[in-house]
């Protein structure tokens, strides 16, 4: 399994294809395997990068407190070990806020920016979720947990027409949660907690996508729009009839918009 130490922690990572390389990074509850059904259009062209950064998939914990500094800087020594000095990013949700935060501290490592369902700091409703699901984790009860979360996750209509599938996936929290799981999953909420780079959003130049959703509870359009506006030349586009989890509500139109971008940014050079 590919590894790579980063301050005395095991960062999880996996490969796809060759060409100009792209880095996907995860929202809350990801992981690295969360990507592999775009590995096989995206790595056609791209190498495709997917990392589980601190207390994510098959990374290490860590028993310390951090924030989305930390998950950038990390990103940062990811990105060295690699020898890998310019590359496209696609955060989504959490993983969007690292990809801002790293765009921003660095940006003559990225060559294009992709924010899917994200904010560009941490609002007063996403704090109070955050709150209940963090309790919702601690009764280490699948049901409990699922119940405060998915319904956030999806459009109505997708939820409605799935409602037996996303049944199934409050079973396999009754298999993963345990107080590692809980711990790790309180540390990456509360990561997040103060995150606020919106001032500095007009100093990103690098080519910039942003993908948002009709019906996205968790990061509401408004939010991106005010990404869209303080970042000159941006581009921004609305999934419709989707929630928050637009990438497994729609995945040929999401991987679609991302890969037309990635074009458009190929016939710019």
């Amino acid at each position: 399994m590919p590894y790579v130490k980063i301050l005395d922690k095991n960062i999880y990572y996996r490969e796809y294809g060759s060409g100009e390389p792209i880095v996907f990074l995860n929202g809350m509850m990801m992981s690295t395997s969360s990507w592999t059904p775009f590995a096989k259009i995206v790595s056609k062209d791209y190498k495709m990068i997917t990392v589980d950064l601190l207390d994510q998939g098959r990374s290490d914990s860590c028993e310390d407190n951090y924030t989305i500094d930390t998950q950038g800087e990390f990103l940062n020594q990811f990105l060295g070990e690699l020898n890998l000095k310019k590359v496209h990013i696609l955060g989504t949700s959490y993983g969007g806020k690292v990809a801002l935060t790293f765009a921003i501290k660095h940006p003559t490592m990225v060559k294009s920016l992709i924010l899917s369902n994200t904010d560009s700091y941490t609002t007063n409703i996403m704090k109070d979720i955050g709150k209940s699901w963090v309790y919702g984790a601690s009764t280490l009860e699948g049901e409990i947990f699922s119940t405060l979360i998915m319904p956030y996750m999806y459009s109505y209509e997708y939820y409605e027409k799935n409602y037996k599938d996303i049944k199934t996936i409050r079973k396999i929290f009754d298999n993963i949660l345990d107080k590692e799981w809980y711990q790790r999953f309180k540390r990456g909420i509360e990561s997040a907690r103060n995150f606020n780079v919106y001032d500095e959003l007009k100093n990103i130049k690098s080519p910039t996508l942003i993908i948002s959703s009709e019906f996205d509870i968790i990061t509401p359009i408004g939010y991106q729009k005010l990404i869209h506006e303080e970042i000159e030349g941006s581009k921004w586009i609305i999934i419709k009839r989707a929630g928050h989890a637009s990438m497994y509500e729609k995945p040929e139109e999401f991987i679609s918009i991302v890969m037309d971008f990635l074009e458009s940014i190929k016939n710019r050079q």
